[in-house]
Order: structure tokens, then sequence, then C-alpha cells
């Protein structure tokens, strides 16, 4: 290509300089990054780092254009302008889920171990990608969510109180003594679900409605993590279901 000896080593030399700068420049650029994201609990920080990286080399390749290769860096960035807008087109929902990923992870609006409803969907969310969200079910189902519907979509952040919640509805007879059903139900609730509770949230059972069938109860028993809440319900009804003060149950004769 014509090139002689004296041209190969100032390009040469050319070449390194570009490369240790940008190396020295990425060391400290990499080290105050982490420093600032150490304590900011933003899912996969290093990201970030990675995408500095990227810019870095991206501008040390740029200069070596005109030098080295003789082509105007210009016509190329507008070159992979137009190309990126095609490109873009084509992978418009990935770009969606990877800009919506990441005003997740800036804004803080999931995080891993937060309790959550997304459209009619309830569990823990257990990782929080670029491209999607995972959420596992108490049992064991996983929904992965796109971050660009998950964007978009009302969220419901659940408390312990609800996360755990088993809760019973029954009748009771009109007349019967309210604060000894109350008693009664906690009781043989408590009974049979065991080492299912979590004892950290009380046992309680309110009164709502009232009407011609009688009056409207809910118990709510708080499981823990792992426990099926299908077989928590049905122990709890099985438990009550014989008492005497249920709406259409027939008094024992004395």
């Amino acid at each position: 290509m014509g090139l002689g000896l004296p041209d190969f080593v100032a390009k040469s030399i050319f070449v390194a300089v570009v490369i240790i700068a940008t190396l020295l420049v990425q060391y400290v650029l990499v080290r105050a990054i982490r420093k600032a994201l150490d304590n900011s609990n933003i899912p996969s920080a290093s990201i970030f780092i990675n995408i500095v990286r990227a810019i870095l080399w991206l501008v040390a390749l740029l200069s070596l254009m005109q030098p080295i290769f003789g082509i105007n860096p210009t016509g190329l960035v507008a070159a992979l302008g137009v190309g990126s807008v095609i490109i873009s087109l084509g992978l418009q929902a990935t770009v969606a889920n990877i800009v919506s990923g990441l005003g997740l992870m800036l804004g803080k609006v999931v995080e891993p171990g937060d309790e959550v409803s997304i459209s009619g969907f309830s569990g823990v969310v257990t990782d929080v990608t670029w491209r999607h969200t995972i959420v596992r079910a108490r049992d064991g189902t996983e929904q992965v969510i796109p971050n660009s519907v998950l964007n978009t979509s009302a969220l419901t952040q659940r408390t312990r109180w609800d996360v755990g919640d088993c809760e019973v509805s029954f009748v009771v007879q009109t007349g019967a003594d309210l604060d000894e059903v109350e008693r009664e139900v906690i009781g043989r609730g408590e009974a049979v679900l065991g080492d299912r509770l979590d004892k950290s949230i009380k046992s309680s059972v309110t009164f709502g409605e009232m009407d011609a069938a009688g009056i409207t109860g809910h118990a709510h028993f708080h499981l823990k993590d792992g426990c099926a809440m299908g077989e928590a319900r049905d122990k709890v009804v099985r438990s009550i279901a014989a008492s005497p003060w249920l709406a259409g149950a027939t008094p024992a004769e004395p």
C-alpha cells in the first residue's frame, strides 16, 4: 500500500497512544462510576459501566479513522446514523424493552424481593433485566413480563399483610354471639394451620354485610411463604363446617 517504515512506525505509535489513553480514561471513569453506584442498589448496575466502556472505545475508534485509515469519521457517523434507524425499526420491541428496563432500574419502580400484582398475576419479583422482569407466584409459577408492558401497566405494590392473607368467608345466623364466633373461628383455624401461620401477623375476624341469610364474616389467617393458599383455606373451612352458628345449620337437639 506504499506505506514506508517511518509512516508505519508513526501510525503504530499513534495507535498505541490512543489505546493507552483510552485505557487510562476508562480506568478513571469506571472507578468513579463504581464508587457512585456502590450504594445505589440499582439492579445490574454493571450495565452502566459497560455503556461507558462502549462509548469510550467507539470514540477511540473514530479518532483513528482519519489518521490511520484515511476515512472521514463524519461520513461514517452519518452512515451509522442511517443504519441505526433501519435497525431500530426492525428491533422496535427490543429497543422499547431496553429503554423501559433502564427507566425501571433508575426509578427503582420494582426491585428483586418486591411483592407485586401485575395484570392479575401476583408474586415476588425475582429479577429485573434490561428486557424483562420475572415474577414468581407462591406456587412456583414464573411470569416473564416484558419491561415495555410493565412500564405501561398498572402495578400494585403488595404489603406483607396482603401477600400471605388466607381469607375465609362464612355466614353466621342472626342472633349468634359474634364474640364467641370470632374466638371459635380463630381458635380452630390456628389449630389446623399450625406452623403454616406467620406468627408476626395476628389472625382476625371481621363482620360486614347483614341480610336475610345472616351475617357475613371474614376470617384472615396469614401464611408463611411457600404455603399453598388453597390447601390452607380448605383446612379452615372443614374445621368450622359443622359449627351450629353457621347460617342454615340445624341446631343440635338438647
